[in-house]
């Protein structure tokens, strides 16, 4: 009877620590409409859940897409997808993460069961909720509230929180050394450029990249393009002030199709002898997406859409651009698979495999939000 009981003590003392949180969070009530910083409360995690105390978040433009509408959820809601954090508590059945472990939340998770999850081909698991528009939990309610009013969650992580709950399989444990305000962008930013260049186009030495946009993502394909060993990487904005960046993390040649005078994927033939191996478009527009197709080899280019397209739009395009064997792919979180990756990514940080800091422009308190989007929307 004592070793029983003695077994039952951990687990019960963790039952009456799951209390309600209150704590402060970013709310956005409406689109096209600036956050405001509410009291929220924060539900203890359920079964297979996590609640974790936020440390850093990254601004992401998928972030912002919610706001203009261009991704459509539910509101009242609480963004940000890219983050780092603190364990705080755990719900009954959780093994892979306790309390006091150091995490990543994960937008993309990584539940093992479902189709994508098994084959070694795929990363965007079925309990994903992008594409869905359900801002809700697994079980179909939400741990937030605010005013007395029901909040939904983002992407299954909801980051602009003090405290924010998200399923087992969307956490992952990391080096316990890191340093959180830097790792955060492997939540999102980092890895879903970097991917992009080595697990989803799979560029090879020798190759030719080019790479349109040039913010946190796109500096990241810049990065990965170079790990693979590309041998000329050409990155393009319309903001020439992000060309020395570009530069410094491993581009050979920055075009602004502003000074151009003819459309900018002949330009990239031109100046390649007939298009790159290799191109990106990490912006999240139908134009430039087309643009990136166009500008890569027509027999054995590949094409990939790293931007989140926009909400109710549609791309129309000559087939005969694909007819002559280009292939053009979409890449979710760089092709990772979420909760096996992440901490071997965070591990190659911490071995200087790649750098961090060149992707960090600002460190803003985070009450400061809306200044944070206005630096983002400006380029900055």
């Amino acid at each position: 009877l004592c070793g029983d009981l003695k077994m039952q003590v951990p687990f019960l003392f963790s039952l009456l620590c799951l209390q309600v949180i209150k704590c402060k969070a970013a709310v956005l009530w409406e689109a096209n409409k600036p956050f405001t910083i509410e009291e929220v409360e924060v539900a203890p995690p359920k079964e297979h859940e996590v609640r974790i105390k936020i440390v850093a978040t990254g601004i992401c433009r998928s972030d912002d897409h919610v706001v203009t509408g261009a991704l459509v959820m539910p509101f009242p809601i609480i963004l940000g997808h890219e983050a780092a954090g603190v364990v705080e508590s755990v719900g009954q059945g959780v093994t892979s993460v306790k309390p006091g472990d150091k995490v990543i939340p994960l937008f993309v998770p990584q539940c093992g069961e479902c189709t994508s999850c098994l084959n070694t081909k795929g990363n965007l698991c079925s309990k994903t909720d992008l594409g869905t528009s359900g801002g809700l939990m697994p079980d179909g309610t939400t741990r937030f509230t605010c005013k007395g009013k029901a909040i939904y969650h983002f992407l299954g992580t909801s980051t602009f929180t003090e405290y924010t709950v998200v399923h087992e399989s969307a956490v992952a444990k990391i080096d316990s050394a890191a340093p959180l305000e830097k790792v955060c962008l492997i939540g999102c930013g980092f890895s879903t450029g970097y991917g992009a260049a080595l697990q989803t186009a799979k560029v090879e030495p020798g190759s030719t990249c080019a790479i349109f946009g040039l913010g946190g993502v796109g500096l990241s394909v810049v990065m990965g393009c170079k790990a693979a060993g590309a041998s000329r990487i050409i990155a393009v904005d319309i903001n020439s002030d992000k060309f020395a960046k570009a530069k410094e993390l491993g581009a050979t040649d920055c075009i602004n199709p502003k000074d151009c005078n003819k459309p900018i994927h002949e330009v990239l033939m031109e100046m390649t002898g007939g298009g790159v191996d290799y191109s990106f478009e990490v912006i999240g527009r139908t134009d430039t997406m087309t643009a990136a197709l166009a500008c890569c080899q027509f027999n054995y280019g590949v094409s990939v859409i790293v931007g989140v397209p926009p909400a109710a739009q549609k791309i129309t395009f000559d087939p005969m651009l694909l007819f002559t064997g280009r292939n053009w792919k979409g890449s979710v979180f760089g092709g990772w698979k979420s909760k096996d990756a992440v901490p071997k990514l965070v591990a190659d940080y911490m071995k200087k495999t790649f750098v961090l800091d060149p992707l960090i422009t600002h460190t803003l308190p985070w009450t400061k939000i809306n200044e944070g989007f206005d630096l983002l929307r400006t380029g900055k």
